[in-house]
């Protein structure tokens, strides 16, 4: 009774499709929160009323609801009309941790408006990104996560345009908790990144690198937890968490926990086709877009210590 439930409808509508399966459910759990305060104006016994008020206070934090819930359960008489209509909604007495995930191709392009849209709203939903950098579902097309000088359809040149900041435009709400992660360079950072998003009470925003066939590991698909670790080293993936409840305590929302690049950007490009294509093809355009992504990159983290370094709040 407490595993997971999949739905989905078409990949564009993700964000939309999950934020109408959350306000269901906060619809129908507000209802719940109505009829256990009606029924805490009635008789009831002492065990009874301790579970429903714990209940009520603890509706949305999970190990609470869970804990009251199955309580009242034990508790709750069904030949008591009031307590027969809760016990009807034993199913959402545990808060539901609602998931909404896609790629690269819906979150930063074309489903990009309906994400935004639902963070902006401030309800408690959380968006797991696997970003691959290019629309590896329908074949392999240049989106709006695919960096600059990378190669794939519609752009068989080179990408001559950078990657768009997807985490940086969630930040800028300021009530949006938002992560990079890597499992292959850091599994225990991509965990407290889960963890903390779900406990987050609002929008969450986790983006994940996501080695992909479609980029062409000259090492191969089973190398791909050390393709993202490589990526970490050489500071072409950051990893970071915001986590706006910082604030409340004075402290700044933005942790950066992967380090300043130490590994060699150019050999790491190099191992991966969708940029050793265009080496091989346009040398001296590869150099120099090589050269722009290095600056880019470089200049990016710095920018991210800046503004972990601010004192108080960012954003």
């Amino acid at each position: 009774g407490f595993g997971p439930a999949w739905n989905n409808s078409l990949f564009e509508d993700a964000a939309e499709f999950g934020f109408g399966y959350n306000m269901a459910l906060r619809q129908r759990r507000d209802k719940l929160a109505d009829k256990v305060a009606f029924a805490l104006e009635g008789p009831l016994s002492d065990a009874l009323r301790a579970a429903l008020a714990g209940w009520l206070t603890g509706k949305d934090d999970a190990a609470a609801s869970r804990q009251y819930g199955d309580q009242m359960k034990s508790l709750l008489d069904t030949n008591v009309p009031a307590q027969a209509a809760i016990a009807a909604d034993a199913d959402i007495f545990t808060k539901k941790s609602v998931w909404i995930f896609g790629g690269d191709g819906w979150a930063y392009d074309i489903g990009f408006g309906g994400l935004d849209h639902v963070i902006a709203l401030g309800e408690d939903v959380n968006i797991l990104v696997m970003d691959t950098e290019v629309y590896s579902n329908t074949g392999g097309q240049a989106s709006k996560a695919t960096p600059l000088g990378a190669i794939a359809k519609f752009a068989a040149a080179g990408k001559v345009t950078g990657k768009k900041d997807l985490a940086g435009m969630a930040m800028t709400y300021g009530y949006v908790y938002v992560a990079s992660v890597a499992m292959g360079a850091d599994k225990n950072q991509a965990l407290k990144a889960l963890i903390e998003a779900e406990a987050y009470p609002g929008p969450s925003l986790v983006i994940a690198y996501a080695p992909c066939i479609n980029q062409g590991i000259r090492k191969g698909m089973g190398k791909s937890m050390e393709e993202a670790k490589l990526a970490v080293e050489t500071g072409y993936w950051p990893l970071f968490r915001f986590n706006p409840r910082l604030k409340a305590e004075g402290k700044n929302p933005l942790a950066i926990d992967s380090k300043p690049a130490t590994g060699d950007l150019g050999a790491f490009l190099s191992g991966e086709v969708r940029y050793a294509a265009l080496e091989k093809m346009a040398p001296d355009m590869s150099r120099k877009y090589r050269a722009e992504l290095a600056a880019a990159y470089t200049e990016r983290f710095r920018h991210l210590q800046y503004m972990a370094a601010m004192p108080g709040s960012v954003a």
